[in-house]
């Protein structure tokens, strides 16, 4: 119980328990604050890694895709002279 003043002591009391459960509940907020900022950041981790697989896989089919247009716009024998260039190197 609270020291006698003035005031009605049930008051103090009550306003002395209100102030004993903040602080109270203060470890377990920090914790949840905690946790669920951690959760934001892997959950971002996870996302910039499945976006950055997702452009590396964009970027190979775009080169393939070039690289298959280059074959069909070069002729046959441009096409057959660079790959006896690059076999005759054994």
């Amino acid at each position: 119980m609270a020291f006698p003043t003035a005031v009605n002591s049930q008051i103090t009391d009550a306003v002395t328990q209100a102030n004993v459960k903040v602080v109270g509940d203060a470890p377990a907020m920090a914790l949840g604050n905690l946790f669920i900022a951690t959760s934001q950041a892997l959950a971002n981790a996870a996302h910039n890694a499945a976006v950055s697989q997702q452009q590396a896989c964009l970027t190979a089919w775009a080169a393939t895709a070039q690289a298959v247009s280059t074959l069909y716009a070069t002729g046959t024998e441009a096409t057959l002279a660079s790959w006896k260039a690059l076999n005759s190197r054994d």
